[in-house]
C-alpha cells in the first residue's frame, strides 16, 4: 500500500509557507501485538499547531524538525492486534500526518457510527466543540440577557460559541472577516449583530452601537486590535475568555498594546486563558451536551473540506488568510 507522511522541514520565521513542510513516501508499518493499523480519513488543521512549530516551551511539546507533524485525525482500523478493537472501526486521536500508521489503542477513542459525517468528531462534536463549550460555559458563565462578543466568530470554535450563547439566551455580537461570513453568522447561526472587521472603519464605534449595554462576556479567538476595541466596553464583573490569539501567532516579536490590568481592576473583571485539555476529566459532560443540542437541531455545523492528503500544508496556511468557513479539515483520498 502506498504510504506518505508530511514532516516539518524547517521552522517558520513569521508567516509559514509550503517550504516549511516535506511530503515523503515511506513503508507501511507492520502491526505489533497490542497495536492497531489505521488509515487516515479526515485530518484536522488548527491554529494551535503554529505554536508547536516554534522551538519553545508551551503546553504541548514542539514539533521536531524532520519528523511528522501531528494533529487530530479520524481514521479507520485496517488491522487489529488488540482486544476490543475491530477492523472497520472508526477512531479519533492525535496522530501523525500520515496515510497509514500503527497506534496504541489507549491513544484513540472510538467514533460512533451515528456521527455523520465522521469529521464531526474533529469539529462540532470533537476538540473544537469542546473548546467552545468549556471556555464559554465554565469561564464565560453566560446568563440569559447578557451580551456576548465573539471574535473569529465564523471559525471552528467561534461558530459553536455563537450558537451556545444563543442557546443560553444571550445577545450575541459576532466579529468576522468577510460579508459572506457575517451574513452566515446572522442568517444561519442566529447572531444578533455581525461585524466585518475588514470593512468596518471604526471598530470601537461599531461595537459601542452593537453593544449599547456594554459587554458581559468576550470570547477571544483573535487578540490584537480587535481585542483592543472590545475590552474597553466590558461591564462590571465581565468575563474575558482567552481561547486564541491568531492575530499574533506569526509575529516575530511581541507587539505592545493597551495595558488592560487597570480596567480589569476597575470593572472587577475576570480574564482567563485555557486549553481544552484542562477539562480532560469532564469530556463526557461536554460531549453529552453538544450531542444533545446537535440531535435537537439547536447546533449546526459548518465545514470547509479540502480534498487530498497532499493538500494538508496548503490547508494549514489557509488558517491565516481567512479562506474558510467553520472547521477546516482535509479529506484523505
Amino acid at each position: 500500500m502506498i504510504n506518505q507522511v508530511i514532516e516539518l522541514a524547517e521552522r517558520p520565521d513569521g508567516q509559514p509557507s509550503e517550504n516549511n513542510f516535506r511530503i515523503k513516501e515511506i513503508e507501511t508499518p507492520t502491526t505489533k501485538d497490542g497495536e492497531v493499523l489505521v488509515q487516515s480519513k479526515y485530518i484536522s488543521v488548527d491554529p494551535y499547531m503554529r505554536g508547536r512549530m516554534r522551538d519553545e516551551k508551551s503546553y504541548m511539546p514542539p514539533f521536531e524538525v524532520n519528523a511528522p507533524i501531528q494533529g487530530g485525525v479520524v481514521a479507520e482500523i485496517l488491522e487489529s492486534k488488540s482486544d476490543n478493537w475491530r477492523e472497520g472501526d472508526l477512531v479519533e486521536g492525535i496522530l501523525s500526518w500520515q496515510r497509514i500508521q500503527t497506534v496504541r489503542p489507549e491513544l484513540l477513542r472510538k467514533v460512533s457510527p451515528q456521527v455523520q459525517p465522521s469529521s464531526l468528531a474533529l469539529s462540532t462534536l470533537g476538540m473544537t466543540g469542546l473548546t467552545a463549550y468549556f471556555g464559554l460555559m465554565d469561564i464565560g458563565q453566560p446568563q440569559k440577557g447578557e451580551t456576548v462578543v465573539v471574535s473569529g466568530a465564523a471559525g471552528a470554535v467561534g461558530g459553536v460559541v455563537v450558537q451556545i450563547a444563543k442557546i443560553q439566551g444571550c445577545r450575541v455580537v459576532a466579529i468576522a472577516g468577510s460579508d459572506e461570513k457575517t451574513t452566515y453568522l446572522e442568517n444561519e447561526l442566529g447572531a444578533d449583530v455581525a461585524l466585518n472587521y475588514k470593512t468596518t472603519t471604526d471598530m470601537s464605534e461599531a461595537l459601542k452601537t452593537a453593544c449599547p449595554e456594554g459587554v458581559d462576556v468576550y470570547f477571544d479567538n483573535v487578540g490584537g486590535e480587535i481585542s483592543d476595541a472590545v475590552i474597553p466596553l466590558i461591564n462590571k464583573f465581565a468575563r474575558i475568555v482567552l481561547c486564541g490569539q491568531i492575530a499574533l501567532y506569526n509575529e516575530t516579536s511581541i507587539p505592545h498594546g493597551p495595558r488592560v490590568a487597570p480596567l480589569l481592576v476597575k470593572r472587577s473583571a475576570l480574564m482567563k486563558g485555557f486549553i481544552v485539555t484542562d477539562y480532560q476529566n469532564q469530556i463526557k459532560e461536554g460531549v453529552t451536551a453538544l450531542s444533545g443540542w446537535y440531535q435537537q437541531g439547536l447546533l449546526k455545523h459548518q465545514e470547509t473540506v479540502v480534498e487530498g492528503f497532499e493538500k494538508l500544508p496548503q490547508a494549514f496556511l489557509r488558517l491565516f488568510t481567512g479562506e474558510k468557513l467553520g472547521k477546516l479539515v482535509v479529506q484523505v483520498n
